[in-house]
């Protein structure tokens, strides 16, 4: 049975593998603090369907309890170790199952295996807080290895840490003009690719969120990342496939080992 991967904007997405429906970081609102969804309809209905969900971190993009409120309930929610703590509302959430997780963690739902792995972002509820829980990846594990890199830069042990993987969903841009560390951009990303040597790769990242009044501020870093991803990684990973999918869109990867 072949993976499927769903792209429903920013760094949400939908893993079905083994008969499991893995959901990624996900945000659905139109507008959030000063950014407003300019690409993509909001996500449909089927988006809030998940048997597992995997937070990254504790970013409002990234963790956004009103959109877990919207989930099917039932689903198990995985977050960094400290993220009921930093954040109240999850301790409100209602039908889901919450678990907390570190680096080295390993979930089984089924026939599935999600490995948490690290990244390098700062994982504080900013812009308050001390720095209580880390960024985290995940390698979901069935019919084919995912790896969700959630928010991260560039690390000299990241191959080591992820392991092997057949696909990779990397972030290839940001919410605003400029990018700080710990982030990937389209050519950090292709780096990262080299490293990890999947079998395919989509971006994710990019593309939907802008800050309100700044539309014509580095528009190009709005537009752009995914097509210089793929161009870059033609470069730097010619053997991995790049899927550039548009919000809503899917691709069924088989994979054979």
């Amino acid at each position: 049975m072949p993976v499927e991967i769903t792209w429903w904007g920013h760094a949400t997405c939908t893993i079905q593998d083994a008969n499991v429906r893995v959901l990624t970081d996900p945000l659905f609102a139109l507008r959030l603090a000063h950014l407003r969804r300019r690409r993509g309809a909001p996500p449909p209905a089927e988006a809030r369907r998940a048997d597992v969900v995997l937070v990254s971190h504790l970013h409002a993009d990234h963790l956004h309890p009103p959109s877990l409120a919207e989930l099917a309930p039932g689903a198990r929610l995985l977050v960094p170790r400290g993220a009921p703590r930093a954040v109240p509302a999850l301790r409100r959430l209602r039908g889901m199952r919450v678990m907390e997780v570190v680096p080295g963690d390993v979930v089984r739902l089924g026939e599935l295996l999600v490995r948490v792995v690290p990244a390098l972002h700062d994982g504080r509820r900013l812009p308050v807080g001390p720095h209580r829980s880390p960024a985290l990846g995940y390698v979901v594990e069935g019919e084919a290895r995912t790896y969700f890199a959630g928010d991260t830069g560039l690390f000299d042990a990241m191959a080591e840490r992820v392991g092997p993987v057949d696909v990779a969903l990397l972030p290839v841009g940001g919410w605003g003009p400029y990018l700080g560390a710990g982030h990937l951009d389209a050519g950090r990303a292709a780096r990262a690719l080299a490293r990890l040597a999947p079998r395919a790769a989509v971006p994710v990242h990019y593309g939907t969120y802008w800050p309100i009044g700044m539309d014509a501020v580095r528009p190009h870093e709005f537009h752009a990342p995914g097509d210089e991803f793929a161009r870059l990684a033609a470069v730097a990973a010619p053997g991995v496939a790049v899927h550039k999918l548009g919000h809503g869109e899917s691709v069924r990867l088989e994979v054979a080992r």
